[in-house]
């Protein structure tokens, strides 16, 4: 009984610890922000990147914390010419996923299009880390845009 405390508390410290090692699969999108996502897409192709930018939030409202709906917030406001605010989105998209590649590069982008390009050069010499011997589409995007 009275190991009983500290033998929960154990047992819990084990298994957070073995999940850590362990990313979680990336989420499906919830249909209603997969809807939203679609008409932000559309949208911005269309050039209403102020139409693109409320579907992207009312998506990100429907399923917060998701990393595609961030990586479309920071395209339409990198597209508005809000760089800052873009940044402010990739870096949650790399919160969640340090390793997105399409985070690192697009972050890489807005900085260069703020005149960054030291700090866009480290986010290239990442991806290509990441990329390996392949070099893989967005490094050659963010390459191109130095």
């Amino acid at each position: 009984m009275r190991y009983t405390p500290v033998a929960a508390a154990l047992a819990l410290a084990i298994a957070v610890t073995s999940s850590v090692g362990q990313g979680a699969p990336p989420q499906p999108l919830d249909p209603r922000a997969a809807a939203l996502v679609q008409q932000g897409r559309g949208a911005l192709a269309a050039g209403q990147a102020d139409v693109a930018i409320d579907d992207f939030e009312a998506a990100l409202a429907v399923q917060p914390g998701h990393v595609a709906i961030y990586l479309n917030l920071a395209e339409a406001t990198r597209k508005q010419g809000l760089q800052g605010k873009a940044l402010h989105y990739y870096r949650q998209a790399l919160t969640l996923e340090p390793d997105n590649q399409y985070a690192i590069a697009g972050e890489g982008m807005a900085l260069v299009e703020k005149g960054a390009v030291e700090k866009a050069r480290r986010n290239l010499t990442r991806l290509q880390q990441l990329c390996g011997k392949s070099d893989c589409a967005p490094a050659q995007e963010l390459a191109a845009a130095i």
